[in-house]
């Protein structure tokens, strides 16, 4: 669905901003003698624009008003970005197109599109910052914006090269169907930017454990110090809050971001993720390929419930987004009285405001 709402968003944007172009020459007459210079910004900036709108909305659809609110900055930044690229490779495809000079006309398409794309990428990736907690991760933030330029570009290079295959297989074609060739033409820059982004930029490989229930804040008071081993808490030799990359203790509403490889045991002592109260090692999480199993401990899969049902065996269990993985203590003096400890597990940050 995310893939299908990138490429209807591309081809929207894209068909957009050519009728704004379209406008501008045809009944305001601006700049007619060169069209590029009117027609390219227009659609670099609504691609832009409805790439960085599309990110902001699908991946905050809970919070309509909170996107709303973020808009403004990154909307700019989409339309200035669009409005220099669109300029620039404007006044490329001017150049080329003199007669003095002998270009072929694939060439000046594609360095015209890269042009567009790497703009619409630059746009993706700078703005990602102001509505997601993500970005506030440099390296995080660095990886993600690299690979928005490279995705932009690289649906750029391939919408050329397949658009002007297609023009030379349909090179046949009656005048009046090869003035729409334009428009067609993109609509498929939209399509594939659209394809490129939804890939590149999904953000299913970032899991998380969710605190929920058994996590609230427990009042101790101030000349008690705390038992040992009562406190829920993370190694932050291996492991970190999505939020707050500094805490070690869990609460409720925190999310403990997990690798997207490699193995973290769950229990109450020498684990990486300490529960009061539950069985020394209860269960270990295993991460490979955008895919957690939980395999549950021989000796205490029975203090395990998954979806609110209790496991009957230790066979290791395929989580999926949005399940609820319940730990039942065993030990009340050390879980400060609490019975349960639960975690919701995420493959994907829908709410990264959350």
């Amino acid at each position: 669905m995310r893939t299908y709402f990138y490429i209807l968003a591309g081809i929207t944007s894209a068909l957009i901003g050519w009728n704004l172009g379209q406008f501008f020459l045809t009944d305001l007459g601006w700049l007619k003698p060169v069209p590029e210079i009117i027609l390219f910004p227009w659609i670099a900036i609504s691609l832009a624009i409805g790439m960085v709108m599309n990110e902001i909305f699908l991946s905050n659809p809970t919070r309509p008003k909170l996107n709303l609110r973020i808009l403004p900055l990154p909307l700019a930044i989409a339309f200035g970005l669009g409005l220099a690229s669109g300029l620039v490779a404007g006044c490329i495809s001017q150049i080329v197109l003199l007669p003095q000079v002998r270009i072929p006309s694939l060439l000046v398409r594609t360095v015209s599109w890269l042009l567009i794309g790497g703009s619409v990428g630059l746009a993706e990736g700078l703005t990602w910052r102001w509505h997601s907690i993500e970005a506030g991760d440099v390296k995080r933030f660095r990886q993600r914006f690299r690979t928005s330029i490279i995705a932009g570009c690289a649906a750029a290079l391939a919408a050329a090269i397949v658009f002007e295959l297609v023009r030379q297989l349909l090179g046949g074609l009656p005048e009046e169907l090869r003035a729409i060739e334009d428009p067609v033409g993109f609509a498929l820059l939209g399509a594939f930017l659209g394809l490129m982004f939804s890939r590149s930029t999904s953000p299913s490989y970032m899991a998380a454990l969710r605190a929920g229930g058994g996590f609230e804040h427990t009042e101790i008071m101030e000349d008690s110090e705390p038992m040992p081993g009562s406190i829920a808490e993370i190694d932050r030799a291996t492991l970190k809050f999505v939020s707050d990359g500094e805490a070690t203790q869990i609460e409720e509403g925190l999310s403990i971001q997990l690798p997207a490889k490699g193995k973290i045991t769950i229990g109450s002592a020498n684990t990486q993720i300490r529960i009061p109260g539950i069985p020394d090692m209860v269960a270990a999480l295993e991460l490979q390929n955008r895919e957690a199993v939980l395999k549950p401990h021989s000796d205490h899969y029975k203090k395990i419930a998954v979806n609110g049902e209790m496991l009957t065996s230790s066979k290791p269990v395929r989580l999926r987004h949005n399940y609820v993985l319940t730990f039942h203590v065993i030990d009340q003096e050390t879980s400060n009285a609490k019975t349960l400890f639960r975690f919701v597990y995420y493959n994907r940050f829908l709410d990264p405001q959350a």
